[in-house]
C-alpha cells in the first residue's frame, strides 16, 4: 500500500504527518511507526502524528514517538499539526482540536506558517533538589546550569531520565540559562532518548519554572531560544495557577512523497 505523507517542523523538531481521517491505516503498530520515524530506514522524525475525525472538534490529534510509543502532549507537534490542518482546508485562522491531555485552541496566522498553541493550565511545580519538575501535558525536569552551549546534553540528560525516580515512566529533561531577554534551552527527550533541536511542553514548563523561580506574577511573556530557532511562552500567573498559556512560533510543511506500508 502507498501512503502520502507530509513533513513538518518547528523550530526543527520534525514530525511525519498523515491524513487519516478515512482510517486507512491501523496505526497501533509500534514497529511500523518506529521504522516511518527512522531517519536511515523511514521517512524520519523525531514523532508521527495521525489527523483524525473527531466529534465536535475540528480534528483529532493521535501523536506516536519516534520509538513507536503513545506519546503525552506534543507542544511543536500540536503547532505543526494546526499548519497542516490549515493547509488541507480544514480550518481558516482559529481551531479547537482534540489531543491526548485534553482539549486544545489555536490561532494560525493567515500565511500558516505562525501558531499559537494553548496549552493546559498548570497549578503544581515540585522540586527534585535544585530542579523543577512539573507537567505541561508531557512531565518535565527543569534544571537550571552555565556553559550551556558546552554541555553534553544527552550525557547528562540520559543519566537524569534513567536514573531510579524517573527511569519507569520517563521524564523530559531540559537544561535551561538565561539571556539578556529570556533563556536558552537545550533538552533531551524521552521517547527520541536523545536531544531534539526543540521541545514545545519543555520550552513551556521551563517558562513556568523560571516564572516561580523569579516570583513573577501577572501577564508573563518569555521568549525562549532552541538549537532550531525562537519560540514564545505566555501566560498568566496569579501565585497559584499558571493560566492562559500559550506556546507561539513557527510550523512549516518541509516536503511531502509517498512511502510503501
Amino acid at each position: 500500500m502507498k501512503q502520502i505523507f507530509y513533513k513538518y517542523q518547528g523550530t526543527g523538531n520534525d514530525f511525519i504527518l498523515i491524513d487519516n481521517r478515512l482510517q486507512q491505516i491501523n496505526h497501533r503498530q509500534p514497529e511500523l511507526i518506529a521504522r516511518l520515524c527512522d531517519r536511515r530506514f523511514g521517512i524520519g522524525g523525531d514523532g508521527i502524528m495521525f489527523l483524525q475525525v473527531k466529534e465536535a472538534f475540528d480534528f483529532e490529534m493521535v501523536y506516536y514517538n519516534a520509538d513507536g510509543k503513545p506519546s503525552s502532549m506534543c507542544g511543536n507537534g500540536g503547532r505543526c499539526i494546526v499548519a497542516f490542518a490549515k493547509f488541507l482546508g480544514l480550518i481558516d485562522q482559529e481551531t479547537n482540536f482534540l489531543a491526548v491531555d485534553g482539549p486544545h485552541y489555536a490561532k494560525i496566522s493567515e500565511k500558516g506558517d505562525w501558531v499559537s498553541l494553548q496549552m493546559i493550565d498548570v497549578d503544581t511545580i515540585n522540586r527534585d533538589r535544585e530542579a523543577f519538575v512539573l507537567n505541561t501535558g508531557s512531565p518535565h525536569y527543569v534544571e537550571l546550569v552555565e556553559n550551556l552551549e558546552q554541555k553534553n546534553v544527552f550525557q547528562d540528560g540520559f543519566a537524569i531520565r534513567n536514573n531510579p525516580v524517573y527511569k519507569k515512566d520517563g521524564i523530559n529533561i531540559n537544561f535551561v540559562e538565561p539571556t539578556k531577554d529570556g533563556f536558552f534551552v537545550r533538552t533531551f527527550e524521552r521517547g527520541v532518548e536523545d536531544e531534539t533541536y526543540a521541545c514545545g511542553t519543555g520550552v513551556t514548563a521551563v517558562a513556568l519554572a523560571m516564572a516561580k523561580h523569579q516570583q513573577k506574577t501577572g501577564a508573563v511573556f518569555t521568549p525562549i531560544k532552541v538549537l532550531g530557532g525562537d519560540l514564545n511562552v505566555k501566560f498568566n500567573y496569579d501565585g497559584k495557577t499558571f493560566s492562559d498559556i500559550f506556546l507561539e512560533g513557527p510550523a512549516v510543511q518541509v516536503f511531502s512523497g509517498e512511502i510503501s506500508i
